[in-house]
């Protein structure tokens, strides 16, 4: 059975647009059969673990979103697979200053997202971290 996700944005419930463009989907629903793949917090690590980008909220994005999809590659995934994303950074206003970074990987998926700000996280130069769900046939 092929998987199927539906995009809702209830009437009477606001969406957040920046850029002319809504940032998350309030709901989806997926029905059909497939398979669940959850990735956890990603953050702005090159391969060998090392911060990506320090002080730069821009450059974390971008390396974030490098991670996830790498992630999700490696099951068998992609971008547009992903229905549900949490992220947590230490500075909410920056972080939706450099909003057409994570459009450029997770627009097209549009998924479920909730965003919060966080006092630190697991590295003092992390400003960024993201998990996702997605789901594939």
């Amino acid at each position: 059975m092929t998987i199927s996700r539906e995009k809702i944005q209830p009437d009477g419930m606001h969406v957040r647009v920046i850029g002319g463009q809504a940032i998350y989907s309030h709901v989806i629903r997926v029905t059909g059969g497939g398979r669940q793949i959850y990735v956890s917090g990603q953050v702005a690590s090159d391969a060998n673990g090392k911060p990506v980008g320090k002080g730069d909220m821009r450059a974390q994005i971008e390396q974030v979103g490098k991670n996830i999809e790498t992630c999700l590659k490696a099951a068998g995934a992609s971008l547009s697979d992903i229905v549900k994303t949490v992220t947590y950074t230490t500075d909410i206003e920056e972080f939706f200053k450099h909003m057409d970074v994570r459009m450029r990987y997770l627009g097209a998926a549009l998924p479920t997202s909730t965003t919060v700000e966080v006092s630190r996280l697991a590295h003092p130069d992390f400003l960024v971290e993201i998990e996702a769900i997605a789901v594939v046939d």
